[in-house]
């Protein structure tokens, strides 16, 4: 029976987020239909919902759900109802990508999770009064009080853990987390640079300050996510608009360079200041996304010392794997995500999206 509920529709880009009625398509055998309790909102949602990227609408965004599950498909092996779980981005478990356990590499990344708004298939999840609109967004489209998801999206969880303290683990602080863990994996005694204390920055710094790292550097603009940061694992802080930044991380270092840097922001000249203030054999990780068709000039000569520049899609993660990891990490109190979220009710959406473009909060999460 198909399922009518409620979700925050974005009717063109630009436009704010409204509440509406919505039928949800029946399941299909590898599709689970679950009850949302929270949702994390990303940047990535406000790019879309601001008309920056190709997605179709109007459209039912949200990519980092957390709900217990009402019904399964009759293939599902993964979750039965009741079950609690995040949602995370989808992938087609059958590229070699994806075999070699890198799924957010799949091949069919792109139209499965950010460009389509469909199925594969083209077959819409979600409709409005009878005409199809964009959704199947990450697998998911959570910004409504049910969603029907990819199973590949859907990750059991320990139903202990409040879900709306650990819904934003499904995109922003496992792709900060992931950064470190799984693509700069600092040795003992390392040095390794965040640049942006926004959601994800903040979740690296967490992240590394769980490593060998000796020194843990958070740069930012804004002085109270600095100290935010401090608070949450960094050993220095470094104020961009207060002198040279690089000339600020080789004092830190004491002119041996940064071992890893984690670049947030988006910023092509934050990006080049991170790319020479690396060590020999130091890599720069690119999380933050520029404007499309943004380049940065490098100095070739001072790349051969063995320097990398690597980018990453959610934290390069391993979803069924990872996920638990980070979900036992905010149990037993080592990853303190609370104190960089900001909880909304699912009607005050707009107000979140507000707020979080304003500056004035770090990590929201809707309530439902």
């Amino acid at each position: 029976m198909m399922t009518v509920t409620e979700a925050a529709i974005v009717e063109t880009g630009g436009a704010p987020f409204t509440l509406s009625l919505v039928e949800l398509d029946d399941p299909r055998p590898d599709e689970v239909v679950v009850r949302m309790v929270a949702a994390g909102l990303c940047h990535t949602d406000l790019s879309v919902a601001g008309g920056g990227l190709p997605f179709p609408l109007p459209g039912v965004l949200g990519h980092e759900g957390a709900g217990v599950v009402e019904a399964v498909g009759s293939a599902v092996t993964r979750v039965q109802p009741g079950d609690h779980v995040l949602l995370s981005f989808t992938s087609c478990s059958r590229c070699g990508n994806c075999r070699d356990g890198h799924p957010a590499y799949c091949e069919a990344w792109l139209p499965l999770n950010l460009l389509g708004g469909t199925r594969v298939d083209g077959s819409a999840t979600i409709s409005r009064a009878g005409e199809k609109i964009g959704g199947h967004f990450f697998g998911q489209s959570s910004f409504a009080r049910h969603a029907l998801v990819d199973e590949r999206s859907v990750i059991k969880v320990d139903d202990r853990v409040p879900l709306e303290l650990i819904a934003p683990l499904g995109c922003g602080v496992q792709t900060g987390a992931g950064a470190i863990w799984n693509v700069l994996r600092p040795r003992p005694g390392a040095s390794i640079a965040v640049t942006g204390a926004g959601g994800v920055g903040l979740s690296a710094v967490m992240a590394a300050a769980l490593t060998p790292a000796t020194r843990v550097i958070a740069v930012d603009r804004l002085p109270a996510r600095l100290a935010l940061a401090a608070e949450l694992g960094a050993t220095h802080t470094v104020n961009a608009d207060e002198g040279d930044v690089a000339g600020q991380l080789a004092a830190i270092t004491g002119g041996a360079g940064i071992d890893g840097v984690v670049e947030t922001t988006g910023s092509t000249a934050v990006l080049r200041t991170a790319i020479d203030s690396l060590a020999a054999r130091g890599t720069v990780v690119i999380v933050g996304a520029p404007p499309f068709g943004s380049e940065v000039p490098l100095d070739v000569n001072a790349m051969l010392p063995g320097r990398h520049v690597v980018g990453i899609t959610l934290g390069d993660s391993e979803t069924e794997r990872f996920i638990p990891v980070l979900v036992d990490l905010v149990r037993s109190g080592r990853l303190p995500l609370q104190k960089m979220i900001s909880e909304y009710s699912f009607s005050e959406i707009q107000n979140a999206v507000d707020d979080t473009r304003a500056g004035k909060i770090i990590k929201p999460v809707l309530r439902f």
